[in-house]
């Protein structure tokens, strides 16, 4: 598994303003868009193209475009949501399914409740969205997943990672076959007992929604 950790002054700006507990839900979502546009650049640095003709007002030329099968975007949901608008402003060709987990808070262990997903993603490129990899449970269950269907290649967009949850994620998807990348905003300092990053920025999706 490769990570890649994307050290950019405008992602240091907005995760400061995102982990800043004053940063109000409207802002909270806004920096969250802003900042998921700019990892979006970095995830998609592999994504597979094919060669196209156009005409140009003064020649004609080669450009090129998404290859077929198009992209796949996948928000975990529920906080996942948050980074959807943001990523598919990048690749608004890409199609969309969801895949719905929960952790448990007692084992940390993510369990899969919901999918809308096609049934065979063969040679598909699956691009994984979730705001937290914290214990890297979660995200190794969705990769996981996702193998299972076909897909081909795969990359998880994360805002913040904890350096367990990464090492966890990497034993994880050892053993499977498709590349597995990591793009990220950050790399904090560890995780708490309670399974939190710090310092992190709180739950991502009680900050982007509301608790409930």
């Amino acid at each position: 598994m490769r990570v890649h950790v994307a050290d950019h002054p405008l992602i240091a700006h907005k995760l400061t303003y995102l982990r800043d507990q004053r940063t109000d839900t409207p802002t909270f979502r806004r920096l969250t868009d802003e900042l998921v546009m700019l990892l979006a650049y970095e995830a998609t640095r592999e994504v597979r193209t094919a060669s196209f003709d156009i005409e140009t007002p003064v020649t004609a030329t080669t450009g090129v475009r998404l290859a077929t099968p198009k992209p796949m975007v996948v928000p975990i949901l529920r906080a996942g949501l948050g980074m959807l608008d943001g990523m598919m402003r990048m690749v608004p060709t890409a199609e969309v399914g969801f895949l719905g987990m929960v952790r448990n808070e007692e084992t940390l262990e993510a369990h899969t409740y919901a999918n809308r997903l096609p049934e065979d993603l063969d040679q598909r490129q699956c691009y994984l969205l979730d705001p937290m990899l914290a214990t890297g449970g979660t995200l190794a269950a969705a990769i996981h997943y996702l193998v299972e269907r076909g897909a081909d290649d795969i990359t998880a967009v994360t805002l913040l990672s904890a350096p367990e949850g990464i090492e966890t994620l990497r034993e994880r998807v050892a053993g499977i076959e498709p590349p597995v990348r990591l793009v990220t905003g950050a790399i904090d300092e560890r995780l708490n007992e309670q399974g939190y990053i710090v310092p992190g920025l709180g739950d991502a999706g009680d900050r982007l929604y509301g608790v409930v």
